[in-house]
């Protein structure tokens, strides 16, 4: 039985990973900040599919919590086979000019630093086995910019610069590094990014049908499962409306 550790599983692509993953009888490491949401997902994998699950609730900013928490995994789940850096976000909307400080320290903090702590802990056990996968959500953002999206699509430019690299350090202990960039998947992402103004959210989907959590998460899965020998290091994925970043048809 394998064990997938995915982080930011509380909603959109975690969570549609997450029930993936469980309908395959993974053993499940699920992360992240809200508990109760945590809780109840965790419950709803144990009782829909008899999921073996472990929830952990820590901030992946903080590297002491991350550290601590992912150190002292149970016997049962301190083998990972799988790591899936999902935890994300996109904060604010606006000019360099006009950009909140608070809004890009918690972009860079998540989309940088928090895939950069989980993965230096996880990676330890992948190299002294010499075998695992990670899995690293990134974004059409960090193939194109976009106008307003300076600091989120700077970080997603790092997370694939970081996946690129990564494929090149793992190399030796044969880990597989995947960077999956979605374009438009309606998710909670634009509601956080707009500060819950559901309106906003909600118009940058209109016209069009986006991608959903569960598309990417069938995506990922195909991934996971193709053979030893062949590796998917980067893949963007898009609904049929979108060519681009900057290019979308809509009715």
């Amino acid at each position: 039985m394998k064990t997938i550790l995915i982080t930011g599983a509380t909603s959109g692509i975690g969570q549609a990973c997450a029930e993936t993953f469980a309908k395959h009888k993974y053993q499940l490491i699920i992360t992240g900040r809200r508990k109760d949401r945590l809780n109840a997902l965790t419950e709803k994998l144990k009782k829909e599919y008899h999921a073996e699950v472990l929830p952990l609730c820590f901030d992946v900013r903080n590297f002491k919590e991350t550290e601590s928490a992912l150190s002292n995994l149970p016997e049962a789940f301190s083998q990972i086979d799988v790591l899936i850096n999902n935890a994300g976000l996109a904060s604010g909307f606006g000019s360099i000019q006009n950009g909140q400080i608070s809004d890009w320290e918690k972009m860079i903090d998540t989309n940088i630093k928090g895939l950069l702590y989980v993965t230096k802990v996880v990676c330890q056990g992948m190299i002294e086995r010499k075998s695992g996968h990670i899995i690293n959500i990134a974004s059409i953002a960090g193939k194109e910019v976009y106008a307003n999206g300076n600091v989120y699509c700077a970080t997603k430019h790092a997370v694939d610069a970081l996946s690129r690299s990564m494929r090149i350090d793992m190399l030796p202990a044969g880990i597989k590094v995947t960077n999956v960039a979605p374009g438009m998947v309606e998710t909670e992402f634009s509601l956080v990014r707009f500060g819950g103004d559901a309106e906003r959210a909600k118009n940058v989907y209109q016209g069009l049908q986006p991608l959903s959590a569960q598309d990417i998460s069938t995506v990922i899965d195909m991934v996971v499962h193709l053979p030893h020998n062949l590796v998917v290091n980067d893949i963007t994925l898009t609904p049929l409306a979108q060519a681009s970043a900057n290019h979308a048809i809509r009715s």
